[in-house]
């Protein structure tokens, strides 16, 4: 493990010990916490004479993601038993159903909108972000992300960037406020290797869209047969404490598109290893007409499985279209 990421994780360890003694002191009989209590204490022992991150098995590197969601963790997953395998499964199982229940009811329309959206984790859990959150006076929040990492701690970030997204748009704040806001929060609770890419938007009922776009890959803007790219504002969030970031502003009429989508799509690799690339999608969505946003993102879906030959998504992919119908 990176030096930095070692010396977070014993912060969070000392604050964990100095937690746990403290709730000895009220209960000195709880079992549980002394067992608790001593595995910390080994794994600030461990930390001490190197082998901290190492499996204790085969001696090399457990898997980050895994150590930096639990820091206790002494095993790689080669080496787990049985019975901590199963475990570690229906772990997995009910984070991805947890997951899913996160995720927004899809093909809304609300204010004159319409936003429909495709959730493909590549494993159990994803570090993708989408949600959709239809305001009362008639406006549509949306938002689309990607966490830095995989697996559960991605998993993990990405329901700690919901949660605080969700708590923001409802006390009626600027969009660049919520961002800013969003990325202090996600940078003061998060290792220092962690951020988050997002695009989030605010359309209203009269058909202006505004966009804040921390370091995503920029929607595409498709307006009767021309398709533009609107580019980022801001670096991801979580980068540093006191980001600023910009709104673009855009108006959308009747049949107009934004399609927004993470780099599981444009990252996909052929046999060759070449990219699959934005401009595929810049053509599909000229030569798309008023197809329905679900089978427009179906052939987006094709066409990357067929650049691939066939091989299956090796990323968390997401795509999203917020259509003006009203």
């Amino acid at each position: 493990m990176a030096t930095q990421i070692d010396s977070t994780l014993h912060t969070q360890l000392i604050g964990r010990r100095t937690r746990l003694q403290e709730a000895l002191a009220a209960t000195p009989d709880h079992s549980y916490l002394t067992s608790l209590l001593q595995e910390v204490d080994a794994a600030l022992s461990r930390m001490d004479d190197g082998s901290f991150g190492l499996c204790e098995t085969c001696h090399e590197p457990i898997e980050k993601e895994r150590l930096a969601a639990d820091p206790l963790v002494r095993f790689c997953l080669d080496h787990l038993t049985a019975p901590q395998q199963r475990a570690l499964e229906q772990d997995l199982e009910l984070a991805g159903r947890i997951q899913t229940a996160l995720l927004p009811r899809n093909e809304l329309e609300h204010g004159g909108w319409k936003a429909t959206y495709h959730y493909q984790p590549a494993g159990p859990v994803s570090g993708d972000y989408c949600d959709l959150i239809p305001a009362e006076d008639g406006s549509l929040f949306f938002m689309l992300g990607d966490v830095s990492g995989k697996g559960v701690a991605a998993s993990m970030l990405m329901a700690h960037l919901h949660a605080m997204i969700r708590a923001l748009a409802g006390i009626g704040l600027p969009l660049e406020e919520i961002v800013k806001r969003a990325s202090r929060l996600f940078c003061e609770n998060t290792l220092a290797e962690q951020y988050a890419t997002l695009v989030c938007g605010r359309a209203d009922k009269n058909g202006n869209v505004e966009l804040c776009n921390a370091g995503h890959l920029p929607p595409l803007l498709s307006q009767t047969t021309t398709v533009r790219p609107i580019d980022s504002t801001g670096l991801p969030l979580g980068l540093f404490c006191s980001e600023e970031f910009l709104v673009k502003k855009v108006r959308l009429t009747r049949g107009d598109r934004l399609f927004l989508f993470t780099d599981g799509l444009t990252e996909s690799q052929n046999p060759r290893g070449e990219e699959f690339g934005v401009h595929p999608l810049i053509e599909m969505m000229q030569s798309s007409g008023e197809s329905p946003a679900p089978e427009f993102m179906r052939s987006c879906l094709a066409k990357a499985s067929s650049f691939r030959a066939g091989a299956p998504a090796r990323d968390d992919l997401t795509l999203m279209v917020i259509e003006r119908i009203g």
